[in-house]
Formats: structure tokens, sequence, C-alpha cells
């Protein structure tokens, strides 16, 4: 299958948007599930995916048979606002979805435990390929914590490497960990949730053939192995 798999839609605001990206999502989950028995689920931080958290978080489904995770997180204290694993607790695993299986990706830094290998283990109970990976992205193009100029981009984006949780350092020298490009793609559906005709021209610069060093979505919108579908609204 030779061609970009980058599909387009456009909503008229963002609950429209958040209400179709949870309707479609729990479609997925459920064909999961009905077909194998198991479901997984992987989401992003931000502000962007709020309302479509709270939404999911209500749909009709067998939640002890889907397994979630992050596609990224910051390595903070799991209290601090920054953390993605506290925005997923409080605005998704709640209501129905509170019986899923949450599978946190932030891990103590010590010197006797390798918090990475530990964390990449966990992260096998999630049935394979991912059923749905939601992303978003910034203006400068990231997604996940994949940042232009972050130490470990490089080894992020390696389209040789195995599916992977790896670390990256961000230009501020905050510590963050990732799925790489390889596990973000191991997956049978991609949704971008995106906002704003300023995000809207970054992703039309990185399907047009920006580098994915520069631009790290692009790694996502020109492959042509794993479906993309663009939940857009101005």
């Amino acid at each position: 299958s030779g061609e970009v798999k980058v599909r387009y839609y456009a909503f008229a605001d963002s609950t429209l948007q958040a209400d179709n990206l949870a309707a479609d999502v729990s479609q997925m989950l459920r064909t999961a599930i009905s077909e194998r028995g198991a479901a997984s689920l992987i989401v992003s931080g931000g502000r962007s995916p709020v309302a479509f958290f709270e939404k999911l978080s209500r749909a009709d489904l067998q939640w002890r048979q889907v397994s979630i995770s992050l596609a990224d997180e910051r390595m903070v204290d799991t209290p601090a606002g920054e953390s993605n694993e506290r925005l997923v607790r409080t605005h998704l695993l709640i209501n129905a979805a509170h019986e899923a299986n949450f599978v946190p990706l932030r891990y103590v830094i010590t010197e006797s435990v390798n918090g990475l290998a530990d964390r990449n283990r966990a992260l096998q109970q999630l049935a394979r390929p991912l059923d749905v990976v939601v992303l978003g992205m910034g203006v400068d193009g990231h997604t996940a914590s994949m940042f232009p100029g972050a130490r470990g981009l490089d080894q992020a984006l390696d389209s040789d490497a195995e599916p992977a949780l790896v670390g990256l350092t961000l230009a501020d020298a905050q510590e963050r960990v990732s799925l790489n490009r390889a596990a973000l793609l191991d997956a049978r559906c991609i949704c971008l949730l995106i906002q704003g005709d300023a995000k809207r021209e970054v992703l039309e610069r990185a399907r047009a053939g920006a580098s994915p060093t520069e631009l790290p979505i692009a790694t996502i919108v020109q492959q042509r192995q794993t479906p993309v579908h663009v939940y857009w609204t101005a």
C-alpha cells in the first residue's frame, strides 16, 4: 500500500470535534473487544483532549477489557499539575471508564532499578497492534514528546527501532518519556486532534515533505503503514 493514509474530518466547533472523536474511538474499542476480547488505547495530554476524555468516559462498553496508557509523560510527581497521568485520572478514568486498566509511564529515577525497562515491560500488557492511538500536535510540530531539538529525538524517530518507550530531554532540561515512532505506528488507527488554522498549516507543511527533525509530526503523516484520521476544528 503505497499511499499516505491521512483523512481529514472538519468540525464546526470543538464540542462536535470531541463528540465525534469519542464516538469513533468507542466504536473502535467495541469492535476490538468483540473481535479479540481486549482493546488498547493510547492517549495524549494537554488541554485539547479534556472534552474528548470526559465524553469517552461515559461510553457504554466493556471497560474492564480496555487497557489505557499514554503516548508520553513528563517525569514529574503524579500530583503535579503537568502530569499527563493526572489529567487522564481526572478526566478519563471516571464514570464508566473507571473500570479500565491504566498503565502509567512515570517511574521514580533510581540507580538500583531501570525504570524505563520496567515501564516497557508493563506496556507489554497492551494488546498489539494498539487499537487506537490519540495524538495531539503543538504549533512547533511536536507530537507525543518528540520535540524539535530534544535530546533523544533521533532515537525516537528511528524507523528501524523496535517499538519502545524512550527518554527525551527537552531544551529546558525537562525529562520526558515517549513512545517512539515504531510504537506509535504499531496501531490499527491514529487519531490526531488539532484545533486552529495555525496548527492546520503546520500539519500541511509536515505532509508536504518537511523533515521529521524539523517537524516531528511529519513522521506520522508521511508514513504509509498506519491510517491517520485528523479531527480538526478552527
